[in-house]
């Protein structure tokens, strides 16, 4: 008999994936969690049904939510990273020697703590000497953070459940009040074929709020469509442009190159956020 992981994204379209083992199941106090060996992207994990990440293709979404912004601020010293319960973004955020607190937020202890036990390839970075874990909602940190942070990476699920609160106004405000003079944010903001209302209603919110916003795309398999989006807000530096001396190890997907890449539009994505 075979086994299936299937993450309905609509009432139209499922997508699967063959199981070869369920390494663990159990309802945390905010959601179901699933952690899955996959025959073809190897272990995963599923929040609610729903793919978060991957062995196989995890480095895309890791590096391109970190190393965009990391590359781009002169001197990123302390970072924070709300939600991101797996580690792969701080994991990519330690490659940066600059980085002297790596500070991750996350309201579901059980998926910080599975991550470390059946992802190690991705958690690996919790144990660094650099990273605090902090196991509370990041709304509330957020709000009370003031001036303080170079840069915020939002790492979070979905805009549902759980995650909802952090795509509202009043928490991009949070985030800019909880940013230094030159400080910037980015977050996932969902693939562009399914966010034809969501993303001009959330780039016209933070063009109120940021001085300077801009879309970025990586192709990602195991999400929606492959293609996704990130959207980076900045105080004072443009995103675009890579600061002197900067160099990202051990990089599977990210590069120089696919940094200025990333921000070429396709027309039908400009359109959605104004960018043309």
């Amino acid at each position: 008999m075979e086994l299936w992981a299937k993450e309905y994204q609509s009432e139209d379209l499922v997508l699967s994936y063959r199981i070869k083992e369920t390494l663990h199941t159990e309802r945390s106090k905010y959601q179901d969690i699933a952690i899955v060996d996959t025959y073809q992207y190897g272990r995963m994990l599923l929040l609610d049904s729903v793919v978060q990440t991957t062995e196989v293709d995890e480095f895309v979404y890791h590096e391109m939510i970190t190393h965009v912004a990391l590359s781009a601020h002169p001197n990123p010293k302390k970072v924070l990273v709300v939600g991101g319960g797996d580690g792969g973004s701080i994991r990519e955020i330690l490659k940066h020697k600059s980085v002297e607190q790596a500070i991750l937020v996350d309201i579901d202890e059980r998926v910080v703590e599975l991550s470390k036990q059946y992802l190690p390839s991705i958690s690996c970075g919790f144990d660094d000497p650099r990273v605090t874990v902090n196991i509370e909602d990041g709304l509330a940190y957020v709000k009370r953070a003031k001036n303080e942070f170079d840069l915020i990476i939002v790492d979070s699920t979905d805009p549902i459940g759980p995650a909802v609160g952090l795509f509202a106004q009043e928490f991009y405000r949070d985030l800019y009040a909880a940013l230094k003079e030159d400080g910037m944010f980015v977050a996932q903001t969902e693939p562009p074929w399914s966010s034809k209302t969501f993303l001009p209603e959330l780039h016209s919110v933070l063009h109120n709020i940021f001085p300077i916003v801009k879309l970025f795309l990586a192709n990602i398999p195991t999400y929606e469509s492959g293609l996704y989006s990130f959207t980076i807000c900045s105080k004072k530096h443009d995103p675009t442009v890579i600061q002197p001396g900067k160099h990202v190890p051990n990089a599977k997907y990210y590069s120089p190159e696919m940094h200025k890449a990333a921000f070429t539009l396709p027309p039908f994505v400009a359109e959605l956020v104004d960018m043309k």
